[in-house]
């Protein structure tokens, strides 16, 4: 069973007043959080990479042109080296994965690409290189300084809303138009 303390599942929202460049307007997914720390994708942070070069440096073939368009995300600081596969559930069962909720699924491995490569792959997906990681405690203490909002996460954001205003709509999932929140919120 999953601690509801945790954030699970949900989109972490820069506030506007966080300058840190890595995470400036930023929605985060939240994959995994726990007492040891949490992992995130950034989804509104594309890179000038396509599918395409990922599938070039890894030696993967594809004659689909709207797959080998696809682009390729910022999924945060930390092991920028490393994809992730942030995707619908489908048939297929991946050599590494892990259920984010019952709707979404992370994969690290390489099958997914060629499966998706064939057009075998998951309906949905976003691939990201990097991800953004907290230590015990950190991320709660962030969100005590007023540095996240969350919100439930929802395919519709995550798959279907463009890229540029994933920030405001992840926002206005909990009614506010985040443009017009001051960095004083929420201190007395």
């Amino acid at each position: 069973m999953i601690d509801a303390s945790y954030l699970n599942n949900q989109f972490l929202i820069a506030m506007p007043n966080l300058a840190d460049p890595n995470f400036f307007h930023t929605v985060t997914y939240l994959c995994q959080h726990t007492e040891e720390g949490a992992l995130g994708i950034v989804i509104n942070r594309p890179t000038s990479m396509t599918l395409a070069d990922i599938f070039e440096q890894i030696g993967i073939e594809s004659e689909l042109e709207d797959v080998k368009n696809t682009p390729v995300f910022a999924g945060g600081p930390v092991q920028q080296e490393r994809g992730f596969v942030i995707h619908s559930p489908c048939e297929e069962h991946w050599d590494s994965s892990i259920s984010t909720a019952d709707n979404i699924t992370l994969t690290s491995s390489k099958d997914i690409l060629q499966a998706i490569a064939n057009g075998r792959g998951p309906k949905q997906y976003l691939i990201a290189l990097g991800y953004a990681g907290w230590g015990k405690g950190q991320l709660e203490k962030e969100i005590i300084e007023n540095s996240w909002l969350n919100t439930p996460s929802g395919e519709a954001i995550l798959f279907h809303t463009p890229i540029e205003q994933r920030w405001n709509a992840a926002a206005s999932q909990l009614g506010i138009d985040i443009n017009r929140l001051t960095t004083a919120a929420g201190h007395g």
